[in-house]
């Protein structure tokens, strides 16, 4: 059993007092450099709350799309195999599930990184 704070709270006081309390009181490069620190902070809050669900989808969706179910390969390996597929000309465009599978992989990491992304948006309502 993990004790309290978790990860996340842990990172998000942090960022909090990153922009809250240290960056206005700075300047010039050092606030932005300030800002830019409670933005990666951000983004990892957002990493560990949806990294696992992420890659447990991702991979259910290539083991699925490469008909690799059951033989225990790692996200790696899969995605390794998609990539060479898809260079070889094994797998395109017209492939069953695979536009399916790179947008969904691409909207999950977008909500990590960039979750006020216009084009996100407009991605979710599709």
């Amino acid at each position: 059993m993990h004790d309290q704070p978790s990860q996340s709270e842990l990172v998000d006081a942090v960022r909090r007092f990153i922009a809250e309390s240290a960056a206005p009181q700075l300047s010039g490069h050092t606030a932005f450099h300030a800002r830019v620190a409670a933005n990666v902070l951000d983004i990892l809050a957002r990493e560990l709350e949806s990294r696992n669900r992420n890659e447990g989808d991702e991979h259910k969706r290539l083991t699925a799309l490469l008909g690799a179910s059951g033989d225990g390969r790692s996200l790696d390996s899969l995605n390794r195999e998609l990539c060479q597929k898809i260079a070889s000309g094994e797998l395109d465009l017209s492939t069953d599930g695979l536009m399916a599978h790179l947008k969904s992989t691409a909207i999950a990491q977008l909500k990590v990184d960039q979750p006020k992304y216009s084009g996100l948006k407009e991605a979710l309502r599709e």
